[in-house]
């Protein structure tokens, strides 16, 4: 098969490539700069040939979304509704990767995972404009994957653990939520899914990929400096409401993997075996992690 990746210079675009790769398949790798999803000619022209197209181009940041919401919704909707609508033409099978923010906050006590049916309700514009996505994908390209993930990291890029692992090593305390909670996720294991998903035929429909189990910010701050040699006693929990953000964070973004379950197709694994396999590689390149911390500040630090 002919595999087109969007977004492939990003965190999970790069190791989309990577697993297909290493898997033999063909595949086309664009960026940004090579493809701007939201011009529909070029779109058109780079989908033409291709069997599956995974896209990972997106606007992903939350907090300057508030205040340019059209720029998101340009990106996250437009530019889905494009490749959807391309991909459709060309007789390709599209996975399209979504987000947790799509939800809303839940009703239930204690809360169950979120359902891949359960009604949507995003607090956010990127919420917002990830779910319209979701919505022209449905729409104009019935062959396709959803694919919501949640609390992503890679060894590619900024992302929780690496900023975690630098700022305990420079500031020797920080201050991290312990009330959100969700399922911290391997990109690796992400593009694994993605690739799994196809190479089994998985049924057109709404996928969760994200690890398995759940935790929060603070006790996942506390894994990764850990595994950076470093004493978790480092971190320390703070609410919420102690650090308010530009964009509401969802408080609880724990998916559940019924569709999985479903067509057949194997889970991630859970959480705290999934990073104990990526710590190596997601904090190998930080020359700051494992030397003795200072004492001099701490930090807040949410997604």
């Amino acid at each position: 098969m002919r595999w087109l990746v969007t977004g492939a210079s990003g965190m999970l675009g790069s190791e989309v490539v990577r697993v297909l790769t290493a898997a033999s398949e063909d595949v086309t790798a664009v960026d940004r700069a090579g493809l701007d999803i939201t011009r529909p000619g070029d779109v058109r022209a780079a989908v033409a040939g291709h069997d599956v197209v995974v896209n990972c181009a997106a606007y992903t940041a939350v907090d300057p979304a508030e205040a340019d919401e059209a720029t998101a919704f340009a990106v996250n909707a437009v530019g889905a509704a494009a490749v959807a609508r391309a991909a459709h033409e060309a007789g390709a099978r599209l996975v399209h990767v979504s987000t947790d923010y799509v939800m809303g906050e839940v009703a239930s006590a204690p809360p169950l995972p979120w359902h891949e049916d359960a009604s949507p309700d995003p607090r956010t514009a990127y919420g917002r404009s990830k779910l319209a996505g979701e919505w022209a994908v449905r729409a104009e390209c019935p062959d396709h994957l959803v694919v919501r993930t949640a609390w992503l990291y890679g060894r590619d890029g900024t992302c929780f653990p690496r900023t975690i692992a630098v700022l305990a090593a420079e500031r020797g305390a920080l201050e991290v939520v312990d009330d959100q909670w969700g399922q911290p996720t391997w990109a690796l294991d992400l593009a694994r899914l993605v690739h799994r998903l196809v190479a089994r035929g998985a049924p057109a429909g709404t996928y969760h990929g994200t690890a398995a189990g759940e935790t929060s910010w603070f006790e996942f701050a506390r894994a990764v400096v850990g595994a950076a040699g470093m004493d978790p006693a480092l971190v320390r929990a703070v609410p919420t409401s102690a650090r308010p953000r530009g964009a509401a964070r969802p408080s609880w973004s724990v998916l559940g993997h019924e569709s999985l379950a479903a067509a057949g197709v194997e889970a991630i694994g859970p959480w705290e075996q999934r990073w104990v396999a990526a710590a190596g590689e997601v904090l190998a390149d930080l020359a700051t992690v494992g030397r003795p911390a200072g004492q001099d500040s701490s930090r807040s630090v949410s997604r």
